[in-house]
C-alpha cells in the first residue's frame, strides 16, 4: 500500500505547488461525493483568481507611479477646481469622500493630494487631528460615511447546505431510485403497506446516513470558523482622544493616528505624517520584492504592505473592502487551505480500495444475476419474469452499490479534518493558534526544535538589576539602589545616561485614560525605560528638549540602533547608540570615568569591561552597552550614523527568569526523541547559563557563535550540527542555515520559533513556523504555521503532543475502517459466489457503513493525547503511515471476523437449533447481521490502543466515544427488535443476543493474542 501511495500521492506539508495540488485530485477515479471529498482542501480556481488580482494591481500601481512622477511637475499652477464635496460628507460636517481618498491614495496621486492641501488639509477635511487623533464622538457618524475595515466574506453555511451536500453521494443517489423503484414495484405486486418495507427502509436509512454526516460535517465547519476569528485577530497601536492605546485594525476609521514600527502589518490604506528610515514591503499586494521608501515626498502606504524598517505614524484614509488588500482578501479566503499530506495519503487510500470495492461489486453483482438466472433457467421460467424477479434483481443491484458503499472509504480522508478541528479547537484552549491544518499534523513529526530564549524559555519580565556605570558595577534589585547610584554619579554623566535611555529607544512613556503612567514597548526597551526614571529622568521633558535627526531601528542584523538628536540651546549634534554589548564595545575609542570625564579606552579598561559583560552574562543577565559620539553640526539626516569611536556610558545587566515548568518541558521533549536547540542573539555566556538553568546544554553539547557557524566548511558542519546544542550572538540568516542543514542533510522535521520580521525566512523553510503571540510581529506571524499565544516553550510541546495524537488517531481510524472494509467485500462476495446471496441487505450495510465511517471517525479521531505519547520517538520524515502493527491488527481482525461469519453462514442454523424455523434464513441472517456489528464495536475499542493490551484505560474519560458507543448499541438494538419489516431483521431471543456479543467479545482477547504473539515495531 505504501508503495503504491508514494509513487504518486505524496504532498510536502508547505509550499506545495498547484501543479502537484491538482495532480492528486486527477488521480482520484472513485468518488462518491466530489463536493464533501474535496471539501477542505484548496480551492484552485479561486486562487487563479487572486493571482490575476495581484498581476492587475502591480500593473496598476506602476502605472500610478509613472504617472504621479510626470504629474509633478504641474502640480503648481493647478487648482482644485473639479472636485464637487457630496452633500451627505458636507452634511455630516466633511470635506472629502471615501471615493476620492481612496483614488488619491491607490492611484498615488500626488496632484490631488496637493490640490488637496496635502497630508495636513487630507487630515483638515476629515476632521482629524495629527497629535491627538479622532473623538469618539463621532464615530458611528464616520463609520456610517466612510464604512468599516472589514473585507466582505461569504455567509456561513447552514445545516441545511450540509445536508444538501451530503445527499450528492452518487450511491446514496443510486440507492435512491432504488428505493423509489421497489416502492413502485413493491406496491405494485403486493399492496399497500406490505409491498413498501423494502423501499422505505433503504429511504429512511439514506436519511439516517445523511443527516448524521450533515451534522458532523456542520460541527467542523463551526470549529473552524471559530479558529478563523481568531486567526483575523491582529491589533496596532492607535492614538485616539489624545491617549496612545491598542486596538483591533478592524475598528479602525478614515483619520485615526495609527503607530507603525518594523514587522508591523500596515491596517488601512492611509498617508504618511512622520517617521524615520521607512521600507514598505509591497510584495504581497503588488507582487514586486524590491522595498519602497515612504516619506513625506511619497507619502502613500497601502492595505496589507509590510514595515520591513523604520517607525513612522501614519493617518487613515481608506478602509475595508474600498482597498485594493480588502478585495484582495474577498478572493484569497475562498481560495481555501492547501490539503495535508494525510489527507492526500488517505485519498489515495480510498481511491485504492475503492478500485477494488467497485470490482467486487460489480462481481457480486454478476454472481448473483447469474445464480437467479439459473435458478430461472432450471425452473424453466427463464422467459418469465414476475414482480418478485424485478424486486429480486433490484436488491440485488442494491446490495451491489451499497458494497460500494462500504467499499470506497469516503470517510478516511474527512476523518484528518474532523481531528485536525478537533485537535485545533483544543489547542487554541492550550495557547496555540493553528495557522495551517498540515502544521498540527506535521508537529506530531517533529524530530527538532529550533528554540528562541527570550519569552519563550524566560518570562520576557525584565528588570536592570545591575549596571556598570563610569567604570564601577553597581547592583539594582531595590528601588533605593537607584537613587543611591543617582547620588553618586556626576551630574553630566547621569545626564548623558539619561538622554541616551529616553532618546535611543523603540519604548514610550504615556499617560493611559486612568491617568497613570505606562510604558509601552518591548520588554527590554519597558525594562531600559523604567531603569532611566527610576534615576529621576522625565521622559516627554527630554524628548521636547532634543530635537531628532535621525533613527536606525533596531535590527538583528546588526544588533544595534541608534538616535542623532540635536541638543538644545546649541549644544551640538549628538549620536546615541545601543546593543550587543561586545558589538557596542568594539566600537567605542573613549569611556566616561568615574568622575564624568571622557578618557581613552585603554587595553586595561576595555579588559576590564569585557570581564564585567562576561560576569554579567555569566549569571544569566542579558547585557547591553550605551554610547554616544558627538557629531558636527553639518550632519545631514541622509548620512549613515558612524559605527566607530564612540564614547562608553555603561554596560546594564538585564534579569529575565526562565519560565517555570521549561526544564520539565526540555525533559519531555529529550524523552520522546526530540532535540531542542537554543538559538538567540544573546551573548554565549548567557545563552549557555540559561541553556543549563532549562536542561538543553548537556555536557557532550556544543554552544557556538553565529560568526563561527558561518565560517564553517559544509564537512566541518555535518559534524558539528548534530552536536549544537546552543547557538549564540546568531542573525536570522544563522537560523535559516542551520534549519536548512537539518532538513536537507539529516532529514530532520523542524520546528522553529520566530518572533522578528528577520525570522521570516527561517520560519518560511522550517517543516513547521512557530511565532509569538506577544512579543512576534505581523510579519512573522503570517509567515507562521502556529501562533503559540503566551509565547510559551511548554505549549510549543503541547502542539507536539496534539500533533502526535492526530497522527495516531487517523492511525486507528484506517485500522478500525479498514478492517471493516475488507471484511465486508469478502463476506458479501463469497457469499454471493457460494450461496447466490447476501448476508447483509443494503439497509444493513448501510447503518454498518455509517458506524465505521462518520461515527468510527467521531469516537476514534477524537481521543485525547495521553502522557505515553511523548515516550515514543517521533515518526520522522520517512515513517510509513500504514505501520506493520496495524497490518498484523488488520488482517488478524479480518481473519477472525471472517472465520466466526462463515461459521455461522455454514453451522448457524444447527447451532442454534433453527433448521425447522419458517424463519429460519431471516433468523440467521440477523444474528450474522448482528454478531457483524458487534465485532465492529469491540474492533473499535480495540483499535484505541494499536500496541498496548489494556485498551480500556481512559475509555469513561473521553465522553465522545462512550457516547457514540453507547448510542450504536441502542440503535442496534432498535434496528433488530423493533425495525424488523425495515430492516430486514426479527427480534432475536436471550440466547441469541449473548452469543451475538460474545463473539464480538472474542476480538478483544483475539487483539491481545495478536499483541502477544506477534510482536512488530513499527
Amino acid at each position: 500500500m505504501e508503495s503504491l501511495l508514494s509513487e504518486k500521492w505524496e504532498l510536502q506539508p508547505k509550499h506545495s505547488s498547484t501543479e502537484v495540488l491538482q495532480r492528486w485530485r486527477d488521480l482520484c477515479g472513485v468518488v462518491k461525493n466530489p463536493k464533501r471529498r474535496f471539501r477542505f482542501t484548496a480551492n484552485i480556481p479561486k486562487r487563479h483568481e487572486a493571482a490575476q488580482m495581484r498581476k492587475t494591481n502591480q500593473e496598476k500601481l506602476r502605472i500610478a507611479v509613472l504617472v504621479s512622477k510626470a504629474a509633478f511637475e504641474f502640480i503648481k499652477g493647478a487648482k482644485l477646481s473639479n472636485y464637487t464635496i457630496p452633500e451627505e460628507v458636507e452634511a455630516a460636517g466633511f470635506k472629502i469622500c471615501a471615493q476620492e481618498l481612496g483614488s488619491i491614495v491607490e492611484g498615488h496621486d500626488l496632484k490631488k493630494l496637493r490640490l488637496h492641501g496635502g497630508v495636513t488639509g487630507i487630515a483638515d477635511k476629515l476632521a482629524a487631528d495629527a497629535s491627538t487623533g479622532l473623538s469618539t464622538a463621532d464615530l458611528a457618524r464616520r463609520q456610517d460615511l466612510y464604512g468599516i475595515n472589514k473585507f466582505q466574506e461569504s455567509a456561513p453555511r447552514s445545516f441545511w447546505h450540509f445536508v444538501w451536500e451530503a445527499l450528492h453521494d452518487m450511491t446514496l443517489m443510486i440507492l435512491g431510485v432504488c428505493a423509489v423503484v421497489s416502492l413502485a414495484v413493491g406496491i405494485a405486486t403486493e399492496g399497500w403497506p406490505r409491498g413498501s418495507h423494502d423501499g422505505l427502509g433503504i429511504a429512511a436509512s439514506i436519511l439516517l446516513v445523511v443527516f448524521v454526516t450533515a451534522s458532523s460535517d456542520y460541527r467542523q465547519s463551526l470549529q473552524f470558523r471559530d479558529l478563523d476569528k481568531e486567526k483575523k485577530k491582529i491589533s496596532v497601536q492607535v492614538t485616539r482622544n489624545g491617549y496612545r492605546q491598542k486596538m483591533s485594525i478592524y475598528e479602525l476609521l478614515p483619520g485615526d493616528i495609527v503607530h507603525l514600527s518594523i514587522g508591523d502589518q500596515v491596517p488601512a490604506d492611509g498617508v504618511f505624517l512622520s517617521g524615520f528610515s521607512v521600507l514598505i514591503d509591497e510584495s504581497s499586494l503588488t507582487g514586486e520584492s524590491e522595498p519602497v521608501v515612504v516619506n513625506s515626498e511619497n507619502p502613500f502606504l497601502l492595505s496589507g504592505t509590510k514595515v520591513q524598517d523604520g517607525t513612522c505614524k501614519m493617518m487613515v484614509t481608506t478602509v475595508g473592502m474600498r482597498t485594493q488588500w480588502g478585495k484582495l482578501m474577498a478572493t484569497l479566503s475562498e481560495g481555501g487551505d492547501d490539503e495535508t499530506p494525510l489527507q492526500v495519503k488517505l485519498n489515495g487510500v480510498a481511491t485504492i480500495i475503492g478500485k477494488i470495492g467497485l470490482a467486487f461489486a460489480v462481481v457480486t453483482f454478476a454472481v448473483l444475476v447469474q445464480k437467479l438466472v439459473t435458478r430461472k433457467w432450471g425452473d424453466g421460467t427463464s422467459l418469465v419474469w414476475s414482480g418478485d424477479d424485478a424486486l429480486e434483481l433490484l436488491e440485488y443491484f442494491a446490495i451491489a452499490v451499497t458494497i460500494v458503499v462500504v467499499a470506497v472509504p469516503e470517510g478516511l480522508p474527512l476523518a484528518v479534518t474532523l481531528s485536525l478541528a478537533f485537535a485545533m479547537k483544543k489547542m487554541m484552549n492550550d495557547k496555540a493558534l493553528v495557522r495551517h491544518l498540515a502544521a498540527c499534523e506535521t508537529m506530531g513529526s517533529a524530530t527538532s526544535i529550533c528554540s528562541d530564549k527570550t519569552g519563550t524559555l524566560t518570562t520576557n519580565h525584565m528588570t536592570v538589576v545591575k549596571a556598570c556605570i563610569c567604570m564601577n558595577v553597581k547592583e539594582l534589585t531595590k528601588p533605593e539602589h537607584a537613587s543611591a547610584l543617582c547620588s553618586e554619579l556626576p551630574q553630566s554623566v547621569v545626564r548623558t545616561l539619561v538622554q541616551s535611555i529616553f532618546n535611543n529607544t523603540g519604548g514610550e512613556v504615556v499617560v493611559n485614560k486612568e491617568g497613570r503612567r505606562e510604558i509601552l514597548g518591548t520588554p527590554t526597551e519597558a525594562a531600559i525605560l523604567e531603569f532611566g526614571l527610576s534615576l529621576g529622568g522625565d521622559f516627554q521633558g527630554e524628548r521636547q528638549g532634543c530635537k531628532i535627526v535621525k533613527i536606525e531601528p533596531f535590527n538583528s542584523t546588526k544588533k544595534r540602533m541608534g538616535v542623532v538628536v540635536e541638543l538644545p540651546r546649541g549644544g551640538g549634534i549628538r549620536a546615541h547608540t545601543k546593543g550587543a554589548s561586545e558589538i557596542i564595545l568594539a566600537a567605542c575609542s573613549s569611556v566616561l570615568n568615574s568622575k564624568g570625564e571622557v578618557v581613552n579606552l585603554d587595553d586595561a579598561s576595555f579588559n576590564h569591561l569585557k570581564e564585567t559583560i562576561e560576569q554579567f552574562a555569566s549569571e544569566a543577565l542579558r547585557t547591553l552597552c550605551l554610547a554616544y559620539v558627538e557629531l558636527e553640526n553639518d550632519f545631514d539626516g541622509l548620512d549613515p550614523i558612524p559605527a566607530s569611536g564612540f564614547t562608553l556610558i555603561g554596560i546594564v545587566g538585564i534579569k529575565d527568569p526562565v519560565r517555570p515548568g521549561v526544564r520539565e518541558s526540555v525533559a519531555l521533549c529529550r524523552s520522546a526523541g526530540v532535540t531542542v536547540r537554543m538559538v538567540t542573539g544573546d551573548n554565549i555566556n548567557t545563552a549557555k547559563a540559561i541553556a543549563r538553568e532549562c536542561g538543553i546544554l548537556t555536557d557532550d553539547g556544543i554552544a557556538i557563535e553565529g560568526p563561527d557557524f558561518r565560517e564553517k566548511s559544509l564537512k566541518e558542519l555535518h559534524h558539528l550540527i548534530p552536536k549544537i546544542q546552543v547557538m549564540a550572538r546568531s542573525s536570522p540568516l544563522d537560523k535559516h542555515t542551520l534549519v536548512k542543514h537539518l532538513r536537507t542533510t539529516f532529514n530532520e522535521v523542524v520546528a522553529v520559533t520566530g518572533d522578528g520580521t528577520n525570522d521570516a525566512p527561517a520560519l518560511h523553510e522550517a517543516d513547521i513556523g512557530l511565532a509569538m503571540g506577544i512579543a512576534g510581529t505581523e510579519v512573522a506571524k503570517e509567515s507562521a504555521d502556529v501562533i503559540i499565544l503566551d509565547d510559551n516553550f511548554s505549549t510549543i510541546v503541547t502542539v507536539a503532543k496534539w500533533g502526535r495524537s492526530v497522527y495516531v488517531n487517523i492511525q486507528k481510524f484506517v485500522q478500525f475502517q479498514l478492517t471493516v472494509n475488507i471484511v465486508a467485500l469478502i463476506v458479501n462476495f463469497t457469499s454471493a459466489c457460494l450461496t447466490g446471496s447476501a448476508p447483509l441487505t443494503a439497509v444493513q450495510l448501510l447503518w454498518v457503513n455509517m458506524i465505521m465511517d462518520t461515527l468510527g471517525a467521531l469516537a476514534l479521531a477524537t481521543e485525547p493525547p495521553n502522557e505515553a505519547l511523548m515516550k515514543k520517538a517521533p515518526v520522522g520524515r520517512s515513517g510509513n503511515f500504514i505501520s506493520n502493527v496495524m497490518w498484523r491488527n488488520i488482517l488478524g481482525q479480518s481473519a477472525y471476523q471472517f472465520v466466526v461469519i462463515w461459521f455461522l453462514q455454514a453451522y448457524g442454523k444447527a447451532y442454534f437449533e433453527i433448521e425447522n424455523h419458517p424463519n429460519s434464513d431471516l433468523i440467521l441472517n440477523t444474528i450474522i447481521f448482528n454478531t457483524f456489528v458487534f465485532c465492529q464495536l469491540f474492533n473499535e475499542v480495540n483499535s484505541r490502543e494499536m500496541e498496548k493490551i489494556n485498551v480500556l484505560r481512559g475509555i469513561l474519560n473521553n465522553h465522545v466515544f462512550a457516547s457514540v458507543v453507547g448510542s450504536t448499541v441502542v440503535f442496534q438494538i432498535i434496528i433488530v427488535e423493533f425495525l424488523g419489516t425495515f430492516a430486514n431483521t426479527t427480534p432475536l431471543t436471550m440466547e441469541q443476543w449473548k452469543a451475538s456479543i460474545f463473539i464480538g467479545f472474542l476480538g478483544m482477547p483475539i487483539g491481545v493474542i495478536l499483541k502477544t504473539l506477534i510482536p512488530m515495531r513499527n
